[in-house]
């Protein structure tokens, strides 16, 4: 009888004939990760492997000396939810930062008592009498020198996506998701927030703010909220608005950060690689407004 599925029987032995390859190229092995990384990088130019692969295997190796510390979301930097405080402000947090999960503190930061998923605020919307406490997950603490070959096991295993990184001292450090640590493996992970430029880069929230992506042009801003920008340089020229703010402030913006331009205030949302991806702006009061 002929195989029903030839195509995937060729793939198997496409797979074994790959790995075949790679033994034999390495042996008798290397005997250090970094002679294994040459022997990869011997293999690429042998066309043994592709580049694509040589890159993944490369950052897989690597990520064995990386702990939590190296990718966590430093402390000031992480976005918190107050157990005590009211709908609405819960509701603008998780609106203009737009993650999915949020570690929940009482009185003091440092007092993380849970997690709280985004989604989850739909049942207090439904049911106000419900007590947000009810709502809370169990928060998952890992020290800084946690290695992210055990994180991502243990992600995998109990199903968190999310873990509070706690210093030498017991103090809050910062925070890691598992989307962290697989980008040590893949790289960068394209998000929702990662429209191609072509697809949009204003758009309106919830709150009557706007998100604005950092390489928009400044003419497409200007025109969109009908004010003049400019820098506070003539003799600079930009063509986006992240790079023209990131001018103004003189350094890379940093998550959280904020500044006023021409009477909108921009608040960065969303950092990658050195760059804002968003902004949240909106139109500040005259009264307020002032050159950044």
């Amino acid at each position: 009888m002929s195989d029903p599925h030839p195509a995937r029987a060729l793939e198997k032995e496409d797979k074994r004939t790959f790995l075949q390859k790679v033994v034999e190229f390495i042996h008798p092995g290397p005997d250090s990760p970094e002679e294994l990384i040459e022997t990869l990088a011997e293999a690429e130019s042998n066309d043994v492997i592709g580049a694509d692969s040589r890159v993944m295997l490369e950052r897989v190796i690597r990520m064995a000396d990386m702990t939590a510390g190296d990718v966590m979301v430093a402390a000031p930097r992480m976005d918190l939810l107050d157990i005590d405080a009211p709908f609405e402000e819960l509701l603008r947090v998780v609106i203009s930062t737009a993650h999915s999960r949020f570690p929940v503190y009482q009185g003091e930061r440092e007092n993380i008592i849970g997690i709280l998923m985004a989604k989850d605020l739909l049942k207090l919307q439904r049911a106000p009498e419900l007590n947000i406490r009810a709502l809370l997950r169990p928060a998952v603490f890992v020290p800084e020198s946690k290695g992210l070959n055990d994180l991502l096991r243990e992600f995998r295993g109990n199903r968190n996506h999310l873990a509070v990184v706690i210093d030498e001292f017991g103090r809050v450090a910062g925070l890691v998701t598992i989307e962290d640590v697989l980008e040590q493996i893949v790289g960068e992970i394209e998000d929702e927030f990662d429209i191609a430029e072509d697809e949009g880069d204003i758009f309106g929230l919830a709150d009557h703010t706007f998100r604005v992506s950092g390489d928009t042009p400044i003419e497409r801003v200007a025109e969109a909220f009908g004010v003049a920008i400019a820098g506070s340089d003539p003799e600079e020229s930009f063509e986006t608005i992240g790079g023209l703010i990131a001018h103004e402030m003189g350094h890379v913006p940093k998550r959280g950060e904020q500044t006023v331009l021409a009477g909108l205030q921009f608040v960065v949302l969303h950092t990658k690689g050195g760059a804002v991806r968003w902004f949240k702006v909106a139109p500040v009061a005259q009264d307020n407004t002032q050159s950044p």
